[in-house]
């Protein structure tokens, strides 16, 4: 107990002169940036130091940090109190934040600069309201960075079209063992939900939107139900290697995101194998992430400078071609860069998220869907009190031996013990190149 004792005052010493070091530092001259690996343009990091200095007159250097998990994330900001000054959340967890109290409004009072956060797609920005709550308007407390669809992936050789364009095809027992499934809980829960109701869908009876946010009991049961039906269909859970093995030939089928399927298809054809990628007709998910400043941020003014400064047309094409993900700010220039008629022959009707001189535009309609196509789509709430329950539920279909709970209680432990060896541990301007493993935004290239 003694020798607990020694450690325990010892990590203490060490933090309180962590902590003491920290405070000696003018934090208006520090931009603490928490992010994904891989998804930020590094010269973008680079530029904006200089970029806010002319802005404001004021100096800062930006301390560059990433996470891999969005619950990791959201334990060091909520229970270690980090201070963060402004991080890249999934649109679910920025749900829960906001239900939590746990972020502060941007302020767009930027002088003399303009407001570049008015960049943002109109269509984006509904879908970021989806999430208000508790009197608070989501798009005042969070700007939207990238975003995408969930489709299916599928090899042209073995699978027809129409087989893609319909959720079902991943029951068919024709692909038993050739099916490769996103390990995400939430995209399985919402997929499984729409094929169980694909019928009422149909009719219009119930919704995509009513049926993926639907975390009653019988939802749950259901969920269960069909997703243990799927395992004779499926070869592999997978968060990163899927788009890989589907290249080589070697699945067929891939329940993927947009952002995926867009690095497969352009790496397949450089060997020879045709893919193609499908929203099936029931209807999909549209996920997003994007920009906060966090309850404890000590320097939201560079914050919201720093936000402002990504919704650039140039800054973000610029994180486009690096990243290879889809921003959400829809300017006429990024419309004129991304179109190409000659590689893109066939339209897309892209008024929705450009305006009306994108109603007939030459762009790749995995990474712009159709109006048709996001008509039948919609975005998948926090499961909020339900998320022990759904947990549970996902480890019974994938055979695991811990329950929800337990696995909710685990990780927050486990992000508990990261926040206390990281706690005041600083990165200067060092953009580590880690493979993304996210619940779903993996990189492609344009």
């Amino acid at each position: 107990m003694k020798k607990i004792n020694s450690i325990i005052c010892s990590l203490m010493l060490s933090l309180l002169l962590l902590t003491s070091c920290y405070n000696s530092e003018n934090r208006e001259e520090i931009l603490k940036v928490y992010n994904w690996a891989d998804y930020i343009d590094e010269n973008v990091l680079t530029d904006f130091p200089k970029w806010y200095e002319e802005q404001t007159g004021r100096k800062v250097r930006i301390i560059f940090q990433t996470f891999d998990i969005n619950e990791v994330m959201l334990t060091k900001i909520e229970r270690g109190h980090e201070d963060y000054d402004v991080v890249c959340p999934s649109e679910y967890i920025i749900e829960r934040m906001l239900r939590k109290n746990l972020l502060l409004p941007i302020d767009t009072c930027f002088g003399k600069t303009p407001n570049y956060i008015r960049n943002i797609s109109p269509y984006i920005i509904r879908q970021i309201d989806a999430t208000s709550n508790n009197g608070r308007v989501a798009h005042h407390y969070a700007v939207p960075y990238m975003w995408g669809t969930c489709g299916i992936l599928y090899n042209k050789a073995y699978v027809d079209r129409k087989d893609a364009q319909t959720w079902g095809t991943l029951w068919n027992s024709n692909y038993r063992n050739r099916l490769l499934m996103k390990d995400s809980y939430r995209d399985s829960y919402g997929t499984a939900l729409i094929w169980a109701h694909h019928k009422e869908i149909a009719s219009g009876k119930l919704s995509v939107t009513q049926l993926m946010n639907d975390y009653s009991p019988e939802a749950i049961k259901t969920v269960e139900r069909e997703l243990k039906a799927i395992k004779p269909n499926i070869e592999g859970w997978e968060s990163d290697f899927g788009k890989e093995t589907m290249t080589k030939g070697k699945s067929w089928l891939n329940m993927t995101w947009s952002g995926d399927a867009v690095w497969a298809i352009e790496e397949a054809g450089k060997v020879g194998v045709a893919l193609g990628y499908e929203v099936p007709r029931e209807g999909s998910n549209v996920w997003f992430d994007g920009w906060v400043i966090p309850k404890y941020a000590r320097n939201p003014k560079a914050a919201a400078y720093f936000i402002n400064y990504l919704c650039q047309p140039k800054v973000a094409l610029a994180n486009m071609e690096t990243t290879g993900y889809v921003s959400s700010v829809a300017t006429p220039e990024i419309l004129a860069q991304m179109s190409d008629s000659v590689e893109y022959p066939e339209t897309v009707n892209l008024g929705y998220f450009f305006g009306k001189d994108a109603h007939k535009a030459h762009l790749n309609p995995i990474m712009y869907p159709d109006s048709q196509v996001v008509s039948r789509c919609a975005m998948i709430h926090d499961a909020g009190e339900h998320t022990a329950e759904v947990l549970d539920m996902w480890s019974k279909v994938k055979g695991d031996n811990l329950g929800g709970g337990l696995a909710v209680f685990l990780l927050t432990a486990v992000a508990i013990l990261t926040v206390v060896v990281v706690i005041r541990k600083y990165e200067h301007n060092k953009h580590r190149r880690l493979s993304r493993k996210h619940r779903r935004r993996h990189v492609i290239r344009l």
